[in-house]
């Protein structure tokens, strides 16, 4: 998508946010239409770049578009692979140092600072000259999301001087200590209601979220609070108690018709993606990308969990090493005995039963042949295929039921059901066990059902392979009977659990939970038993060191962000 941004980062002075030294470019502007002043700008079109850069934030992209300079994968991903929901794999190395150095995260940085807080920058004053409140509110809900997020992997972060970059020519920015960050995000989320509550000229053109319901925009920014409140609880002794007065007002939200979520369209492919970024990534002509986690698989199947189907697709019934015999050249795993703690601790190892064709976490073993046999993402959250036991395939050009929802999924930001996982465990750190027991069953009866409705997506699957209430109903009344008889230390791991699995689609807030609550303790550990230090937070990108004279390395990435004081790593 040629966006208006992309002329304005030629005029403006600050070309390179964070990159580059800034200077002075003179132009024509009235010989060529393709470059604009913010004068002549259209407060819509900057709205319409900064929400869709927001959701790349998360998601990434499948190719080069937007701010990225090559196909990119965006927090979620990052936070799934940590957490065993999706699999962390990397030919080169198992340990989590080597794995995740700072150039991993540059186009997510600059897309960031370059693309969205420079967008807000610019448009801000035009929309306030305007009236355009309401714009306004919108682009401080996504910028206290955004710098948040970016405290929550990164730590400290450049803020007040990088925000005054485009104004003041500021080309060094330091950091802001993450916590006055946070501030800063609830200051904004403030004034975000304010203006969603005022009476502006105009409304947004292009409202991706909630088409211009200004209630439901109340509900999410009181939501976000709820999220900081959640993450700030260790350090704020205040935080309970804000978290609770906001449920007391019920003005959050409880409803999926509220929930805070990107609907990806899959009406483009190209120009741009309008593809879930995943979808697009693994339903190509060489077969899936990704490879799926073997304890998220093992743990949906094992306990005849009702969304493994929309969770998971396989193109294969069976797995060399299970059903079939071992495979060098497929899966070379197959052929080799199990690391002793995984054998001591009785993790499942390299294969699983019924197609489920994934691998371990911290497995990096090279890429073989195996794109059209690996199990991929299925219906939920990314809009591929439901697993209706076909096992086609999924690069089937002849055939259009190949690409089951073809990428009309969802990015889950803040939904209903996270709310209520969010209260279960603030219930179970007051030592509310029963109250967590009610809620974690909302949570989970309420996510299950989200899930079931992907169903009808895939129009060609054969839906009789879907779960009966009656499935759902056993699942979940097992779980919750497992909950109320164990200790608190098991409570915890089971709450973890459900967390992993319901925030499916969502890796920013597992994360989180995962480094606030030391929970699950039974998730695969990495296949090298010394992986080294758990990423408690990210190296920064090295576009943000490389450039700027006030900006340097963290020594370790055992360096946790300021609200994580367990003290500790969790199981790596």
């Amino acid at each position: 998508m040629k966006k208006l941004n992309r002329y304005l980062y030629t005029i403006l002075s600050s070309c390179i946010l964070l990159i580059t030294s800034c200077e002075t470019v003179e132009l024509d502007i009235t010989e060529d239409p393709n470059f604009l002043v913010p004068e002549q700008a259209d407060v819509n079109f900057f709205l319409t770049a900064i929400q869709e850069d927001f959701v790349r934030h998360l998601d990434g992209t499948a190719v080069t578009e937007d701010n990225f300079t090559a196909g990119d994968d965006g927090l979620n991903i990052i936070g799934m692979e940590l957490t065993r929901m999706s699999s962390f794999t990397n030919a080169t190395a198992s340990n989590y140092q080597s794995s995740f150095q700072g150039n991993v995260f540059d186009d997510e940085w600059i897309n960031a600072y370059r693309g969205i807080i420079q967008d807000i920058r610019v448009m801000t004053p035009l929309a306030e000259e305007a009236g355009f409140t309401r714009h306004i509110g919108i682009a401080q809900f996504i910028e206290a999301y955004l710098i948040t997020s970016l405290v929550d992997f990164f730590g400290d972060i450049p803020y007040t001087e990088a925000a005054r970059l485009a104004t003041d020519g500021i080309e060094n920015p330091v950091r802001d200590p993450g916590a006055n960050v946070y501030q800063a995000a609830f200051a904004l989320l403030d004034e975000a209601i304010a203006n969603f509550n005022s009476s502006p000229i105009s409304d947004p053109t292009n409202d991706f979220f909630y088409g211009n319901d200004y209630g439901k925009w109340v509900k999410a920014a009181n939501t976000l609070k709820l999220r900081l409140y959640l993450n700030t609880r260790l350090v704020d002794s205040n935080a309970a108690a804000n978290f609770n007065a906001i449920i007391a007002s019920g003005d959050y939200i409880q409803d999926a018709v509220d929930d805070f979520q990107w609907n990806w369209t899959a009406t483009s492919a190209t120009n741009p993606d309008a593809r879930h970024p995943r979808y697009g990534i693994n339903y190509t002509a060489g077969g899936g990308t990704d490879y799926m986690s073997n304890w998220l698989m093992n743990q949906l199947d094992t306990t005849d969990d009702p969304r493994l189907r929309y969770y998971i697709y396989r193109q294969t019934p069976a797995v060399p090493g299970a059903e079939i015999e071992p495979n060098e050249e497929t899966l070379r795993c197959s052929l080799q005995q199990p690391p002793a703690h995984y054998v001591a601790g009785g993790f499942t190892f390299c294969w699983l039963d019924n197609g489920y064709w994934g691998r371990d976490h911290g497995d990096s073993q090279g890429i073989p042949p195996d794109g059209l046999l690996r199990a991929t993402w299925g219906v939920y959250p990314v809009g591929g295929r439901f697993d209706d036991s076909t096992f086609t395939a999924i690069a089937q050009p002849s055939d259009p039921s190949s690409f089951g929802a073809n990428g009309a999924g969802i990015t889950p930001i803040m939904t209903s059901f996270m709310v209520d996982f969010w209260r279960a465990e603030m219930a179970l750190v007051a030592g509310n066990s029963a109250e967590a027991s009610i809620l974690l069953n909302q949570a989970i009866t309420a996510q299950i059902e989200k899930v079931r409705s992907f169903g009808g997506l895939d129009q060609s699957a054969d839906r009789s392979f879907e779960p009966s209430d009656v499935d759902v109903s056993s699942y979940i009344t097992g779980v919750i009977n497992d909950f109320d008889v164990v200790d608190n230390a098991t409570q915890w791991d089971i709450l973890g659990e459900q967390v992993l699995i319901g925030f499916y689609g969502n890796g920013v807030d597992p994360y989180n939970f995962y480094r606030r609550t030391g929970a699950p303790t039974t998730v695969q550990p990495n296949q090298d038993p010394n992986p080294g230090n758990f990423m408690r937070s990210m190296y920064y990108p090295a576009v943000s060191v490389n450039a700027n004279s006030n900006s340097t390395q963290k020594s370790s990435n055992a360096e946790p962000v300021f609200w994580d004081t367990t003290g500790g790593p969790p199981a790596n």
